[in-house]
């Protein structure tokens, strides 16, 4: 594994043998100009810059410091097809508002790296036809966003399929290689053993092809975890894994792992809080690991009231909290103090009209809205009966307080 960092200027261009196309990361293409350390992308929360009302990134980095996000997530089009999407949705090829949002990063000494995969939805291995072919879709991505980093975000229902992680992996293969100083990580599921069977057989593709990200991270959450220290003792549990999978001695297996939390309430109800992530931090700095991050940025941020109802909601984190308290720990992983000055809280804006009432009979489509629980929500796509936040990755996307 190289740890290089390249620095792509205007003219540079890597040419893509195995993927059949070129890929020119252009400063004037992309606002790309040098990469940060890995250290920063490493520490690169994630940010959905398109869905559960996302928060100004500029805001964020002048209040903690923060220069690296994590962007997702990049998907195949629902309607079937082998060319990268935002979320299924929007084709990367036609954005201007994630392009726009990148810039805005960049302008104020920052960078993105861009997430693929994640919980739901298809993904570019599952409709792409080999590896080959992923890796030609991702690097659209790469090329257009003039990316120095890129997260393989592995996992259900995708990882129980192994020809798609054949071909995930495969395709973070050929990127490594064809765009010299690439920072790669690949992220997967947690579990109290370190990860599941699934997680396992991904680490055992990634062995047979030759290839080393510069992390493998587990998401030690949703999973019947409690606290920091379930967290910590999946992390010990994931080290031995590696070792074993590898063949790599106990300091060589830190270096090539992360941590990625989940901040406040999860999907599953466990709570997560800032004395945790501390916890937590202390232990990936202690032991050298490569990555620490969270989903999401989305959520850091308190919600009203505090407790949100006991649910859990993709716009903030049912949490005491004051807002990017999550950020911060993601910024001192970096190797960076956070600012001391508390900077204006923004205000609170005032709750909208409440849309009709949502009902379990009734049948929504695509860009809906309903009111449930003193918040309006909007369909993703069609459902019928499936109660708006029961659970952060269902059909329903919050738009915020009525």
């Amino acid at each position: 594994m190289t740890r290089l960092r390249a620095c792509l200027g205007a003219a540079a261009a890597v040419t893509l043998a195995a993927a059949g196309t070129t890929a020119l990361v252009s400063s004037n293409a992309s606002g790309a100009t040098s990469a940060l350390s890995n250290r920063w992308y490493a520490a690169a929360p994630y940010l959905m810059p398109l869905d559960n009302d996302p928060p100004d990134p500029a805001a964020i980095m002048d209040a903690t410091g923060l220069k690296a996000f994590q962007l997702a997530f990049v998907l195949a089009p629902n309607g079937g097809g082998c060319s990268p999407t935002w979320g299924g949705t929007a084709p990367v090829s036609s954005d201007t508002a994630v392009q726009s949002m990148i810039s805005t990063i960049r302008a104020k000494g920052g960078d993105v790296s861009v997430s693929i995969g994640g919980y739901g939805g298809t993904k570019l291995g599952q409709a792409c036809a080999d590896a080959t072919s992923t890796a030609a879709a991702y690097q659209q991505v790469i090329t257009k966003y003039g990316l120095h980093a890129i997260d393989f975000d592995l996992e259900e229902p995708e990882y129980e399929n192994s020809a798609a992680i054949k071909n995930e992996i495969g395709a973070a293969k050929v990127l490594q290689q064809n765009n010299p100083g690439l920072y790669v990580s690949v992220t997967t599921a947690g579990t109290a053993d370190g990860t599941g069977w699934f997680g396992k057989q991904m680490l055992l593709e990634a062995k047979s092809q030759g290839f080393t990200p510069n992390n493998f991270s587990i998401m030690p959450f949703d999973g019947g975890f409690n606290g920091a220290a379930s967290q910590t003792s999946a992390l010990t549990n994931f080290n031995s894994i590696l070792q074993s999978t590898f063949g790599w001695d106990q300091a060589t297996a830190y270096a090539h792992e992360g941590f990625s939390g989940m901040n406040g309430r999860s999907d599953t109800g466990e709570y997560f809080t800032q004395a945790d992530f501390q916890t937590v931090l202390d232990y990936a700095t202690s032991h050298n690991m490569d990555r620490f991050t969270f989903w999401s940025l989305n959520r850091d941020r308190q919600c009203s009231p505090p407790d949100n109802g006991g649910r859990t909601s993709g716009t903030c984190s049912s949490v005491t909290q004051n807002s990017w308290d999550f950020a911060k720990y993601s910024v001192r992983f970096a190797g960076v103090t956070p600012p001391t000055t508390t900077p204006t809280p923004t205000p609170t804006p005032t709750p909208t009209t409440c849309k009709p009432a949502w009902s379990s009979t009734a049948v929504y489509t695509q860009g809906n809205e309903v009111s449930y629980n003193q918040h309006n929500w909007k369909a993703k796509w069609w459902t019928q009966n499936e109660v708006p936040g029961a659970s952060e990755w269902g059909p329903w996307q919050d738009e915020g307080a009525c």
